[in-house]
């Protein structure tokens, strides 16, 4: 038998070569990250640039261990960022579910209100917020650092879209069983939430991970810093920036995210898909 090609359209084509070079563009930053915390400092800084270095070294991660208390700022970093994402989902979830199926007097205008809060650049906040910890004594402290993340108003909005998709004959069935509000919230709507939460945890926890200008605002001490934050340490004098080293840090910070989206990707999958199902 005389095997048939199958003949490729031009627009397969076109897609194809559309996409392997749109996945260039977003690996090549990823890339440089790679190849440039194992370039030596000559290397670095020669003109013209290369991408892969001629000499590998393990430099720049030796002195992220050795000049930095690494194990201090990753811990100060899961403590800030997993902080702040369990408080949020708690409280979110809570407003949320309020917003989405209990009818109150006001609901809209509070709805309107925590949609209309996006708008406002959390800079504009910053120093009113930093005020108000200082008073409190929280400067330098977890309490400091968590306390004024501890709600969202994207993420009060996402769940609540989230919930409004429940049926709510489920939460007839559990009322009519003698179950609470509370009682419905917790083992009716959360059970059935689950890859929504999953979604908005992730989008916290790599937002929080990430972030360098709160902990360096709320944070004065080298013990309380974050990864991102502790970096900026190793800033040389007059503002030199040892890039080699600023790229291994950022390999290093991004690890612990690629683990934790690996662990819950299946979910992420799944919520996506099933946030448009009505």
């Amino acid at each position: 038998m005389i095997a048939t090609r199958r003949r490729l359209r031009p627009s397969t084509v076109l897609l194809t070569v559309a996409l392997a070079v749109t996945t260039a563009a977003v690996l090549l930053p990823f890339a440089i990250i790679v190849f440039t915390a194992f370039k030596p400092v000559a290397e670095v800084n020669a003109f013209p640039p290369t991408l892969v270095p001629e000499q590998w070294t393990l430099a720049n991660l030796e002195r992220i261990l050795t000049e930095l208390p690494f194990l201090r700022l990753t811990l100060n970093s899961f403590l800030f960022a997993g902080g702040v994402t369990v408080f949020a989902l708690a409280f979110d979830s809570l407003a949320a579910y309020a917003l989405a199926r209990i009818d109150f007097t006001g609901q809209r205008a509070l709805l309107i209100s925590i949609i209309a809060s996006l708008m406002i650049p959390f800079q504009a906040t910053l120093i009113p917020v930093y005020q108000l910890v200082s008073d409190l004594g929280w400067v330098n402290t977890f309490a400091g650092l968590i306390a004024p993340r501890a709600a969202d108003a994207f993420g009060i909005f996402f769940l609540r879209q989230f919930f409004l998709a429940l049926p709510r004959d489920l939460d007839s069935a559990a009322r009519i069983d003698g179950a609470s509000e509370f009682r419905v919230f917790r083992s009716v709507v959360l059970p059935n939430a689950v890859p929504a939460l999953l979604t908005l945890a992730i989008f916290i926890f790599v937002n929080n991970w990430n972030d360098l200008l709160w902990p360096l605002i709320f944070t004065t001490s080298r013990e309380m810093g974050t990864i991102t934050s502790g970096l900026t340490l190793l800033t040389g004098p007059g503002g030199i920036i040892p890039y080699g080293v600023m790229m291994a840090g950022s390999l290093i910070a991004v690890f612990p995210l690629v683990v934790a989206f690996l662990l819950v990707q299946r979910r992420f999958i799944e919520s996506i898909a099933t946030t448009g199902l009505k």
